[in-house]
């Protein structure tokens, strides 16, 4: 199995702003388990307003997640 992109980028950005997982989950008001299933390619396609909460919350456009 390829790279999930998404995923990838969206741990390297949180990582990047040292928010742990569990800040994030608490910023964007999105299940801890979500973002870990993103990030492991377990939900490699995560709805729309899923990501627009996490993008907020990391203050970040949702383009830079496009590739």
């Amino acid at each position: 199995m390829g790279i999930n992109m998404l995923g990838f980028r969206l741990r390297e950005v949180r990582e990047k702003k040292g928010i742990s997982r569990n800040q994030l989950s608490k910023l964007a008001g999105v299940n801890e388990s979500t973002l870990q299933m993103i990030e492991n390619e377990k939900n490699p396609n995560p709805t729309y307003k899923t990501m627009c909460k996490v993008v907020d919350a990391l203050k970040v456009k949702l383009d830079d997640f496009r590739f």
